[in-house]
């Protein structure tokens, strides 16, 4: 079979929030696994862009890219839309698309519930919604990127922790819903990497989040996706929630 036959054949993946950090390296992760990627962004054009001529070096016409606004209901359908035109075909999505911000009780408004509540939770099932037929056709799954704080909140950040724990019980329903079909897993990431808000943590509250870390070390993006990458591959896994956090869950 000539290399580009092979290449028509290869399956793909959509990752939400794919241009820079986490979803990043997800999508180099899965391109070396074989996988055509469509590397989504909102505001991130500049890195899509650096990132899928990245991959499209290594494996010519194996990258592209998809922009939409995730927190607008009406940007749902064209995403998905154009996900299956791409290439014709999906067989992996990654919901890895976040809002993080802190909600003190007293300070927080709709704006703010609407914001994390509509990137963290009703995006991924929606769009998960609209593409569960092409994902039934291809036998293929869904992972979500859900936060290990969606068992164990995280003080200051109630609305961004209640997102978290729906996209949790998300995973586990969706996981029954389209079975056998499709699987439906979780990667719950611990402390990888630290916000991008300047001055969110300073360095002693740094220190303290890795001292509650058994392994003793925040772990990195790179972590994160060879687990998506082992669920992507796992046939027989389904419904199950991976933390991938140094040990924090476990500490009390």
């Amino acid at each position: 079979m000539s290399q580009t036959n092979s290449l028509q054949t290869a399956p793909v993946a959509l990752i939400t929030g794919g241009a820079r950090r986490i979803g990043a390296e997800i999508a180099r992760q899965l391109h070396r696994q074989g996988y055509r990627v469509l590397i989504h962004y909102r505001h991130s054009e500049q890195d899509a862009q650096a990132l899928a001529t990245e991959l499209n070096q290594a494996q010519p016409d194996s990258a592209r890219l998809l922009q939409a606004n995730l927190t607008e209901m009406a940007a749902i359908e064209p995403l998905a839309r154009q996900a299956l035109t791409a290439f014709g075909r999906l067989d992996l999505l990654v919901n890895n698309a976040s809002s993080f911000f802190p909600t003190p009780l007293a300070d927080s408004s709709q704006a703010q519930w609407d914001e994390l509540i509509n990137a963290n939770l009703r995006a991924p099932y929606f769009l998960t919604a609209a593409l569960s037929d092409a994902l039934s056709e291809a036998g293929g799954c869904v992972i979500n990127l859900i936060d290990i704080h969606a068992q164990r909140a995280l003080p200051g950040y109630p609305i961004y922790s209640i997102a978290k724990a729906g996209l949790q019980m998300m995973t586990l329903s969706l996981a029954k819903e389209l079975a056998p079909a499709v699987r439906v897993n979780g990667v719950a990431p611990g402390p990888i990497l630290w916000p991008e808000a300047e001055a969110a943590l300073d360095l002693s509250q740094k220190e303290k989040v890795v001292d509650k870390t058994l392994l003793g070390r925040t772990g990195t993006a790179g972590e994160i996706a060879e687990a998506v990458g082992y669920l992507a591959g796992a046939r027989f896994v389904t419904g199950q929630i991976l933390a991938v956090d140094g040990g924090k869950s476990l500490y009390s």
